[in-house]
Formats: C-alpha cells, structure tokens, sequence
C-alpha cells in the first residue's frame, strides 16, 4: 500500500531529501487495520488528500519570528540538507535544531547533504550558550551533550 504526503518545509531522512512544495509516496506493507495508532475511526491513508496552499514568506538566517511571548532568531544550518534551518531562543538558551543535530546517528550521506557544510554548522552550534536542545529527532539535551555531540561529529569527519 502507498500513500501521498507533501511538505511545503524541508524535510531530509534516511530516503529522500526534499525542498519547499515538493511530495513523495510512502509504501507500507501494514494493512491500516493493523496500525495502533490513527488520526480518527475510519481514516484511510488511501483516501488522504492534503490541502494546498501557497507560502506566504520565506525564512531566511537572521530572520525573527515574533510569537508575542517569546521569539526565535532563524538560523541557516546546513549539512544535512542544504536548507535546514534551526530556530533560537537567546533569552532562554532553547534551541530547535530540527535534524542539524539531535541525540542520534547524524546523517550527511544523504542527496543534498554536505560535509563541509555540515562541519561548519556542528561548530556553530556547539559554539552557542545552550541551555537545551530539542532535535527532530531522539530525545532534547543540554549544552554539555550538543558539544559531545559536535566534537564527535568533527572529529570523525575532519
């Protein structure tokens, strides 16, 4: 069985990398009937259909997203894919690394990933007064580990 997703972001894994409004097709064996957990009784992936919509803006480094209570400082951090970005909490030391970094095997082998590139970022980051990080990935830690984790990534790349 497949089904349709579409991002309108950036989205890199272990299969494909893609940017801004592309779509893909997953292709499972698990019958729907199987799956411990769905959006609603009834829900077929087959039948799935997202909405579209246009972007209204691009993110760009520097760019601050002001929530009202708190805002975030866009950082470009590639590596990974070529359009990762992170988004930086200064006044609490949050940082949302997406898949520059988070607790887990790093990958830069992927279409559209690149080593140097990713070896700049990793010493960016680690560089930065972190109080805690939360990747797409794993589970979120503190400035001791995002520096363990640059170190080993630049060791073992440089």
């Amino acid at each position: 069985m497949s089904f349709f997703a579409a991002t309108s972001g950036t989205y890199g894994d272990a299969t494909a990398t893609f940017s801004s409004t592309q779509a893909w097709v997953f292709t499972t064996d698990l019958d729907p009937a199987e799956w411990s957990s769905i959006p609603h009784a009834g829900y077929d992936p087959r039948e799935f259909q997202p909405d579209t919509t246009t972007a209204t803006s691009t993110l760009n480094e520097g760019d601050v997203i002001d929530l009202g209570d708190r805002t975030f400082e866009v950082l470009h951090v590639p590596g990974h894919s070529p359009w990762s970005i992170g988004l930086w909490d200064e006044s609490t030391g949050v940082l949302f690394s997406v898949d520059a970094v988070y607790d887990g095997p790093l990958l830069d082998q992927l279409p559209g990933s690149n080593v140097e590139s990713y070896l700049a970022t990793m010493q960016r980051l680690r560089d930065m007064p972190v109080e805690v990080v939360h990747g797409g990935h794993d589970l979120s830690f503190g400035r001791d580990r995002l520096r363990e984790l640059s170190d080993n990534y630049i060791s073992s790349r440089s």
